[in-house]
This record gives structure tokens, C-alpha cells and sequence, in this order.
């Protein structure tokens, strides 16, 4: 197609549209290259509103989770995209193939597939053994027939191509590279003192073997002047409550919940590490690349990481922070106190300026610009 053609794109996900930043940057990419978008979610009743350039819609739905939420998104969406017009379909993951696929199938037009995991290895369907089968079997079905699917890393998109032969492109999700302006917040505006060392774990999902837990219990063997600040929402966070309890941490662990992106990147600035330290406990976690790997490099801050294939290529080649050995608090402490005093200024500023989404959704170009 010319790159000046005005096509419609729906793109399709599960989630509620207000913090996907993957999603809203492939919008973004696609409206500045003459698509018109709309941009389809569901309404919970704590969504805030989204203001966004592209259209957007968000079914208000009955169920909110589980096999019958899945089941009633994907029967909302195929009746949906039944009686739009269209010329291309966006599936965000494999929640959302079966109903682009269907509709695909009885409109024509054109299918892409963006798989921001490895969604049927996630922990969630780990002891679920009739939902996964499920899934299994709507990826078996529907994955091979694609013709034009990409993923987060480099790891998943191997495995997709051996499972399947399809020719996987890579497009990781990585921040739109910014400028620190003197609108960034100050650690006084944000409740901290420059005395401080401020450790940071963020992201969506503050989840069991995401390395949360042993983070809380690392802060016994940090200096007293070490913070803990947790930002985010996950099934990790009651245990993570009674761990700050159980140890007299109320004054060195601090939490908040889910904020917007740019309140987020706030904070973010103003630490002193980034923190991420998913278990290799599933092959999901095993293969992925999070998304505040790319967050605190843009913030500027140096990184400490459990030992995965993804994380830790990257934090090797540009050289911004250390691999913990273990999970156990006291070698966590240890990493976080090394990255906490060495200096990456010069290696994060390079690796910025390489790993920002301006360079990375080149390969969106070539998918659909064609």
C-alpha cells in the first residue's frame, strides 16, 4: 500500500485502554502514517477517562473476569467489528485473536497480530490445565494461517517460529525517547530528601515470583538512608503488606498504586536504582523483557535484575547495572548497594539514545507501509 492511503485499523485489546503504552504508541505510529485508528478496550468501573487523538471505544461488559469475561469480550467483538467498516484488524494478544480472526475470516482484509507474551505459558494458567488447553488450541488453530504477526523480544519470537514456521517480526516496547525538562517533579514535591537512596519496582503487575517479597526483606540489610518504593497493582501486594508489618518496614517501604504513565516516570527519575527480578519460575517470565527494563534506562537510572536471557543481554551490552546472583534479600541488598555507587551516567545516556522507540517502530514501517 502507499504510505498516504487512508485505510481504517481497529486494534483490539482486553484491557481498559488507560495505561497500555505498547498499544497507544502503535496507534500513535499508525495515525501518523495515514491510518485512521479506533481503538477498542472495555470499561471497568474504576477506568479513568482516556483522551487520546485516535478514536477509542470500551464495551461495558458483564463479566469482569475469568472464561465467561473472555468469552463475552471475544462475542462483543466479532458483533462489533461485523457491523464496522474496516480495511485492516489490529489482535493484541491472544484474548483478543479469536474474534479478529473470525471477522477476518468473513469480511477479508487485512489480520496483523502483535503477542506481547508468551501468553499461554503466563503463571495464571499455570494450574488451569482446561484453560490453557483452550488457548493452546485457539493459538494452534489460528496461529499458522497469519501472515503477519510480532512479538516483544527476541526469545518469544524464536519460539513462535519453531512452533508454528511463521516468520515473526520483533518490535520491543520501548519508551519514545524524551528529554528531561525542568517540568520532572523534584524528590521534595514527591516527598523524599536528597539524603535518601531510592530503590524503585514499578509496573503493572506487582505479581508472586516477580521478586517483590525478597525486595522488602533486601531493605534489612540496606543502610537505614535506602527506600523501597513500589508502584503498581498485582496479587503480590497483601503479602507484600505483611512482610513491611511483620518486619517494622513502614518507614523504609513505600507503596502506591497503578498511576498514570507520566506520574510514573516522575518517580521513576528520582530514584537511585530500578529494580526488576521475575523468577524463572514459567516460561513466560523466563522469556520476557519488562517494560520498566526500557523505563528506567530512559530515566536514567541504573538497573539490578534477576538473571534472565532477555534483561540480562541488554544490561550486559550497554552496560547499565548488575545481575543479582540469587534471590535471596541479602544478595539482592548486596547488587542494589554496587549499582547504588558506581556511576552509568555515560552508558545510560548512550543506551537512550540507541533504545528508543523512534529506532524501534522502523520495523513497523516496513509492516505497514507497505
Amino acid at each position: 500500500m502507499s504510505i498516504l492511503a487512508p485505510k481504517t485499523i481497529i486494534v483490539s485489546v482486553t484491557n481498559d485502554l488507560a495505561s497500555d503504552q505498547r498499544v497507544h504508541k502503535v496507534c500513535s505510529f499508525l495515525q501518523n502514517n495515514t491510518y485512521n485508528v479506533l481503538l477498542v478496550g472495555r470499561l471497568l468501573p474504576s477506568s479513568p477517562t482516556v483522551d487520546r487523538s485516535y478514536a477509542t471505544h470500551r464495551f461495558k461488559l458483564l463479566f469482569t473476569t475469568g472464561a465467561l469475561f473472555y468469552a463475552e469480550y471475544n462475542l462483543r467483538l466479532f458483533i462489533y467489528l461485523l457491523f464496522k467498516k474496516w480495511d485492516c484488524l489490529l489482535a493484541n494478544d491472544l484474548d483478543t485473536l479469536l474474534a479478529n480472526y473470525l471477522a477476518h475470516k468473513c469480511k477479508g482484509g487485512e489480520l496483523y497480530y502483535d503477542t506481547h507474551e508468551y501468553f499461554t505459558e503466563v503463571p495464571e494458567l499455570a494450574h488451569n490445565p482446561f484453560a490453557k488447553n483452550t488457548w493452546l488450541k485457539i493459538e494452534q488453530f489460528i496461529f499458522p494461517k497469519l501472515k503477519t504477526v510480532y512479538t516483544v523480544n527476541a526469545s518469544i519470537a524464536n519460539i513462535y517460529t519453531k512452533l508454528y514456521g511463521n516468520n515473526v517480526h520483533i518490535v520491543r516496547n520501548i519508551p519514545v525517547f524524551m528529554t528531561l525538562t525542568e517540568a520532572t517533579k523534584t524528590r521534595k514535591e514527591l516527598g523524599f530528601t536528597d539524603q535518601q537512596k531510592i530503590i524503585i519496582l514499578q509496573g503493572a503487575g506487582i505479581n508472586i515470583d516477580r521478586g517483590a517479597e525478597e525486595a522488602v526483606l533486601a531493605m534489612k540489610h540496606l543502610p537505614n538512608n535506602y527506600v523501597l518504593l513500589i508502584i503498581g497493582s498485582g496479587d503480590a501486594i497483601p503479602t507484600v503488606q505483611h512482610l513491611i508489618t511483620e518486619h517494622n518496614l513502614q518507614q523504609r517501604v513505600q507503596l502506591l498504586p497503578r498511576i498514570p504513565y507520566a506520574d510514573l516516570m516522575h518517580y521513576t527519575r528520582i530514584a537511585n536504582v530500578g529494580i526488576t527480578l521475575d523468577k524463572d519460575t514459567n516460561l513466560n517470565y523466563k522469556y520476557s523483557l519488562p517494560n520498566k527494563l526500557f523505563d528506567y534506562i530512559h530515566a536514567g537510572i541504573p538497573i539490578v535484575s534477576s538473571n534472565l536471557i532477555e534483561l540480562t543481554t541488554i544490561i550486559r551490552k550497554y552496560n547499565v547495572g548488575e545481575i543479582t546472583p540469587s534471590h535471596t534479600p541479602q544478595d539482592i541488598a548486596n547488587t542494589i548497594e554496587k549499582a547504588a555507587n558506581t556511576n552509568y551516567t555515560t552508558a545510560l545516556l548512550h543506551a537512550k539514545s540507541e533504545l528508543q522507540w523512534q529506532n524501534e517502530c522502523k520495523v513497523l514501517t516496513t509492516l505497514y507501509c507497505k
